[in-house]
């Protein structure tokens, strides 16, 4: 069955305006559901998209939005908790990550099921590990296992990994995961922080000097999304979507000094350093710029053992051909790319 019609959660989002853009401009419906309409509304203004005010956690609304679709795309997911400041452990858990990582994930492929829809895209993450001692990574390990049973038909056994006893049911969907490295791109959270911090602080204290990532940009990940739609090689696949190059966190955010004219002196810090960085900063009132989860998810490179994946016929952008044009905020040529970007030409 061609794919034609298409409902996303997290279309609002980073990766999902790109990916919501690159469907329009292939003439695909898109339906976007988002808890506040006004976040999306520079999507409403795209052919062939609607947006509709929805509660993602509400599985009946789900399934009353999914039906009639040919495939649903799940990218929601979130990069910190809520913390109560514990000592004995990072990021005390008031449920974020398994709301959002494992409770949704389980409610789409639900919904999905009773609505008919045979055709599911996760978003995960480079590193997710059941195990993981990273809760975040944890609980993208967990939702991944979900979505590959729900790939499988006539599957029944107790999951130990939500809260006891329960029971999932194959639903024979055609699913296919992605694992992406650190995604950059304008408006990104990533070189983004570390542009802002660089041109405030003189010296930058830098924890997990060594941890290894490879970025990959937000539209060569959209792009692996929608050309997945289509191609049956796709179905029941787990792709690790990695940047042509891997850097140490010391040389990404030298690199990110020198774009934008602001070379620092950065001190590594020690593991036991690091991670009290990481413990203060997450004590630190507003927008986390890092947690002790953080901390524990970079003690795992963020790499890829393999290349790009054979399946997309097309080779991911380097860093340094699209990192300048919106790190220099000041120049010209940055600003007229941000008009064009606003204006989505």
């Amino acid at each position: 069955m061609k794919i034609e019609r298409i409902c996303i959660l997290g279309g609002s989002g980073f990766v999902g305006t790109h990916l919501v853009s690159q469907l329009a401009a292939r003439g695909l419906h898109v339906r976007v559901l988002s808890h506040r309409r006004e976040m999306a509304k520079e999507l409403i203004l795209l052919p062939t998209v609607e947006v509709i005010e929805a509660d993602v956690h509400d599985q009946q609304e789900l399934i009353r939005h999914f039906r009639g679709m040919d495939a649903v795309i799940n990218l929601v997911g979130i990069l910190h908790e809520s913390t109560i400041g514990r000592v004995d452990r990072p990021s005390a858990r008031r449920g974020d990550f398994q709301k959002t990582h494992i409770e949704l994930p389980r409610k789409v492929i639900h919904a999905c099921g009773e609505a008919g829809v045979h055709r599911l895209l996760h978003m995960s993450a480079l590193g997710a590990h059941p195990n993981s001692r990273s809760a975040y990574q944890r609980s993208k390990g967990i939702a991944e296992a979900l979505v590959r049973e729900a790939g499988t038909q006539h599957i029944e056994h107790e999951n130990w990994y939500l809260n006891g006893p329960k029971f999932i049911h194959g639903y024979g969907l055609n699913i296919t995961l992605f694992r992406p490295s650190v995604i950059f791109g304008r408006g990104d959270s990533f070189l983004s922080m570390f542009a802002r911090l660089l041109k405030v602080f003189p010296v930058l204290p830098l924890g997990r000097a060594s941890a290894r990532f490879a970025p990959v940009h937000v539209d060569d990940v959209a792009r692996a999304f929608a050309d997945s739609l289509d191609n049956p090689a796709t179905y029941g696949q787990t792709y690790d979507l990695c940047g042509p190059k891997a850097y140490s966190l010391q040389e990404l955010v030298s690199y990110v000094g020198e774009v934008i004219g602001k070379k620092r002196s950065i001190i590594p810090l020690c593991d036991l350093f690091a991670y009290l960085q990481a413990w203060a900063l997450e004590l630190k009132p507003g927008k986390k710029l890092m947690t002790r989860d953080n901390y524990y998810a970079m003690c795992t490179d963020n790499v890829c053992s393999g290349g790009w994946p054979a399946v997309f016929d097309f080779q991911p952008t380097t860093l340094e051909a699209i990192a300048p044009e919106y790190l220099r905020a000041d120049t010209p040529r940055a600003r007229y790319e941000g008009y064009r970007e606003n204006a989505h030409r």
